[in-house]
């Protein structure tokens, strides 16, 4: 092991000393690439040489050779991403490479993999892998439109503007397409699912864009594509990764800490009244089109849709009104009498749309694949109205425009584990945050990876000069009333001494718009012309454009504004936490969960509640520092991690910022980082 080389956590039923003898070629390789006079440093004039990416770089060179597994914490600054792709090319290995986020997908084939191949002048071929709803289908493009009806006023533009860059795409990736809304209501018309696609009876069958990209992957040396399409493969075997995955030596998953949320959700059994709606849409289409008078299709189409709504209504039951989404616990409906009519009837009108379509199926191979899904969806409903098997938890997701019922295990051990024994290859997992130990239990645990060996890369930011930590005392509890009102008035002080400059992350929707009003209320008070910029006003990338040019704003966000967002400098030198990031204890998922660490005689609030809690909070405080010159102030509104005992822990599993003891020290700290002048 080189000198200065943090020590890899060895697992508990290993050897202490995994490490080779002699440094192997790829480590010298490696070594050299990222040397300071190295092709790396050669090809960028702004390249540093950071001896913690190296560490890195060389652990993960280390399971490539040995085809192990790695679980790696990355902290802000290490340059995690060059760290695992160097190794991966330079060891010729065939890789997969996976990441939570298509933004971050789109980054490393587009920027990161590019620049690399270059600079270690390597012949190898990338790809860009996603799922199916990410590329265009000109046959569903065909069908919609012909339709006559559309979701919107909007969607015959849409449509236009689709149908436009379809000439000229060569991937077919919607990516391509400015100013097309991830949320539109055109795009489940554009492209396929796995319930609709005709596969070789379809008419473009030679021209599909997804098959054209699953070719590519399977000739490439290098593949990147997403967790959700990693699982969503393990499930459905339809994405093409299950092509994929046998034929290469090294898998690396970036964005790790979402790799467990992903697999629950994509391993699990949905039934969801668009779905339905969707379905009764695309046979009274598909019937009027291509079986006009042979089939009922309005009045099939029209109980399918009624099916859905009964459906949604049923679960709703007395709540009334919904606001938001949120989840409902399965025994509060699965004995209804409601719900379980409402489940029957679905059945029966799926059935019955199922015998029409079957007795077409010979005009089109439209009708055989409405007919799969009308068989499927007739299964899913009689599926939920049985008992859930053992190891399953279910819930209802609740929105306002739609119910989904939703079966899934409570982890992806299993998963995982069939995929790591199927054969032998380097798997390396990791991300900024992973857990708050040594052994990354909170990621290790959940994944079964409790035999891997683990590293920990602190981050190289001098933390404990140019960052401070406030938690005011004496502050409101979060369950008081004046909590929510008490952090827009700290956060509205923080914002005046700093300028602007502020984010502030909310812990739920709620005191999301409660602290967003009133901030608004509070800047005005202080006669300050700050912006306040809040989640739900615009999509999330305006958002961040809004703040990055106007410097006096606040911008108030929820969960998706917790990571992933990188804004460096002066831009953001405040960051308000409202409450620690606990997760809702009447969470159906999170109550079963509770529910098996108590039953196996654990402390379900130590080793659950906390330890979420203290990766949450340390992806929140993330957003503060992000590069070696940045400063600024970090505020937790929470006076239990100043009182409580667990409250030690979690301080500890942030950066080490020195700690602020009073709001004037606070002030003091924010006006010398406004002043530009050095605080210390």
């Amino acid at each position: 092991m080189l000198a200065g080389q943090p020590a890899a956590v060895p697992p508990a039923t290993a050897a202490t000393d995994q490490s080779p003898t002699a440094p192997s070629s790829l480590r010298i390789a490696v070594a050299q690439a990222f040397a300071a006079t190295g092709p790396l440093a050669q090809a960028d004039a702004r390249y540093v040489s950071r001896e913690v990416q190296l560490q890195m770089a060389h652990a993960v060179a280390d399971a490539i050779d040995s085809r192990s597994v790695l679980v790696a914490e990355a902290g802000t600054g290490v340059g995690k991403t060059f760290a695992y792709l160097v190794p991966a090319l330079l060891s010729g290995a065939r890789t997969l490479i996976s990441t939570a986020t298509k933004s971050l997908q789109d980054q490393l084939f587009l920027r990161d993999l590019p620049r690399l191949r270059e600079a270690l002048q390597l012949p190898i071929d990338i790809a860009l892998l996603k799922g199916r709803g990410s590329y265009l289908c000109l046959h569903r493009m065909q069908q919609a439109r012909q339709t006559a009806t559309f979701p919107d006023r909007w969607a015959v533009r849409t449509l236009a503007k689709v149908e436009a860059w379809a000439r000229h795409t060569v991937s077919g990736d919607l990516a391509e397409l400015e100013g097309l809304d991830e949320r539109s209501s055109v795009i489940p018309l554009v492209t396929s699912s796995r319930e609709n696609c005709l596969g070789a009876e379809c008419p473009e069958y030679r021209n599909c864009h997804v098959l054209k990209a699953r070719r590519e992957a399977m000739a490439a040396d290098l593949v990147v594509v997403n967790h959700h399409l990693f699982f969503a493969d393990m499930a459905l075997r339809d994405t093409g990764v299950a092509e994929l995955l046998p034929s290469v030596d090294v898998a690396i998953f970036d964005e790790a800490h979402q790799l467990a949320e992903a697999g629950v959700q994509f391993l699990g059994t949905t039934l969801g009244s668009s779905q339905l709606i969707d379905f009764s849409r695309d046979m009274l289409a598909a019937g009027l089109q291509q079986a006009r008078g042979l089939g009922e299709w309005q009045a099939l189409a029209a109980e399918c849709d009624r099916a859905a709504r009964e459906l949604r209504l049923a679960c709703v039951g007395s709540i009334g009104e919904v606001r938001g989404s949120f989840k409902l616990r399965w025994d509060e409906r699965c004995d209804d009498s409601d719900f379980r009519q409402a489940l029957g009837s679905l059945a029966e009108r799926c059935s019955a749309a199922h015998d029409a379509l079957q007795a077409v199926v010979e005009l089109s191979p439209d009708f055989t694949k409405l007919a799969e899904r009308a068989q499927r969806l007739a299964a899913l409903a009689r599926r939920f109205a049985e008992p859930a098997a053992h190891g399953l938890v279910r819930w209802i997701d609740l929105s306002v425009h739609q119910a989904r019922l939703v079966e899934s295990p409570l982890d992806i051990r299993e998963a995982l584990a069939q995929q790591m024994k199927a054969a032998s290859k380097a798997w390396i997992f990791t991300s900024a945050t992973l857990g708050d130990d040594e052994r990354l239990s909170w990621f290790t645990e959940s994944a079964g990876l409790e035999d891997a060996t683990c590293l920990r890369a602190g981050s190289p930011f001098d933390y404990a000069a140019h960052a401070r930590l406030y938690i005011p005392r004496g502050f409101p509890k979060p369950s008081d009333s004046g909590h929510g009102p008490a952090v827009a008035v700290l956060a509205a002080r923080c914002a005046a001494a700093l300028g602007g400059r502020t984010f502030v992350l909310t812990t739920t929707l709620r005191a999301l718009r409660q602290i967003g009003e009133a901030l608004r209320g509070e800047l005005d008070q202080l006669g300050e012309d700050i912006q306040v910029l809040v989640q739900g006003q615009m999509a999330k990338r305006q958002l961040l454009d809004r703040f990055l040019a106007e410097p006096r704003s606040v911008l108030v966000g929820s969960q998706s504004f917790w990571e992933g967002i990188d804004v460096p400098g002066e831009a953001l030198q405040c960051v308000l936490i409202d409450k620690l990031p606990f997760p809702p204890p009447n969470d159906p998922l999170v109550e079963a969960r509770v529910r098996r660490l108590e039953a196996e005689g654990r402390n379900a609030f130590a080793d659950y509640f906390v330890a979420e809690a203290a990766v949450s909070l340390k992806q929140g405080a993330g957003r503060l520092i992000r590069s070696e010159t940045d400063r600024g102030l970090l505020v937790v509104c929470d006076p239990r991690m100043a009182g409580m005992n667990y409250g030690r822990r979690l301080r500890e599993a942030l950066p080490p910022m020195g700690p602020i003891a009073n709001e004037e020290q606070a002030m003091n700290w924010l006006a010398s980082l406004n002043d530009g002048a050095p605080p210390w």
